[in-house]
């Protein structure tokens, strides 16, 4: 069974070439783009599974393709990952929240990317939860409809925006919510939410959790997501 196919978006012709013989060796369809134009083309042609895109490129570069697919509602829904170079942080963050599921720094590891393609692709053709559903990873258990969270079996007293915080990112492990996301996502009643707010919410979470606060991840100079 083929498996799904892959648009690498890189003006550097050797990053094209060594991801596009490394993601072909993994058995995924994989094409290439040189440029922002480039690639909204053939997406447009050939709509592939998942987009890995550069954001420094030539012309139309890596957000504004970015923004353009996100906007349109026939390819909002399509998987991208950025690449990116160190000390681009407002960059990665100014992706995640146009709708990006990930990102990876340069230089990377191919294994490393390989691993997080396959995990945004994993994670895009799972079956979203209900938003009531109760959610056990390890020994967390977050039951939404009771407003309950038990670790290792033993009950945890969470405030309201506590609660929402860790009940947002565990419905979505291993995706990177910058914070400005979190704060939209959360509306604290009880707290009044700001992004410096988001880091104080999350320091008292991570004690609350006892052993389960390992799996709040702080995403340096972004934001966090919950380990998957």
């Amino acid at each position: 069974m083929a498996k799904e196919s892959i648009l690498v978006v890189e003006d550097e012709d050797d990053i094209r070439e060594l991801l596009r013989y490394n993601l072909a060796k993994e058995g995924y369809q994989v094409t290439g783009s040189a440029s922002g134009e480039e690639a909204l083309k053939a997406v447009k042609a050939a709509r592939p599974d998942l987009l890995v895109l550069d954001l420094m490129l030539p012309g139309l570069d890596g957000l504004e393709v970015c923004r353009s697919l996100k906007q349109d509602p026939h390819t909002r829904n399509l998987p991208i990952v950025m690449l990116t170079a160190k000390g681009e942080e407002a960059d990665i963050v100014a992706g995640l929240e146009l709708g990006a599921d990930d990102y990876v720094t340069k230089p990377f590891s191919v294994r490393v990317l390989v691993a997080r393609l396959r995990a945004v692709l994993r994670r895009r053709s799972a079956a979203p939860l209900p938003e009531t559903a109760p959610i056990t990873i390890h020994e967390l258990m977050i039951h939404p409809g009771r407003h309950e969270v038990l670790v290792q079996g033993q009950p945890v007293d969470l405030t309201a925006t506590e609660f929402r915080l860790l009940n947002l990112l565990a419905r979505r492990p291993g995706w990177v919510f910058t914070r400005s996301q979190i704060v939209n996502e959360i509306h604290g009643d009880d707290y009044s939410v700001t992004e410096r707010a988001v880091d104080v919410q999350m320091v008292s979470l991570r004690k609350k959790l006892g052993p389960c606060g390992k799996y709040l991840e702080t995403v340096r100079g972004i934001g966090y997501r919950f380990k998957d």
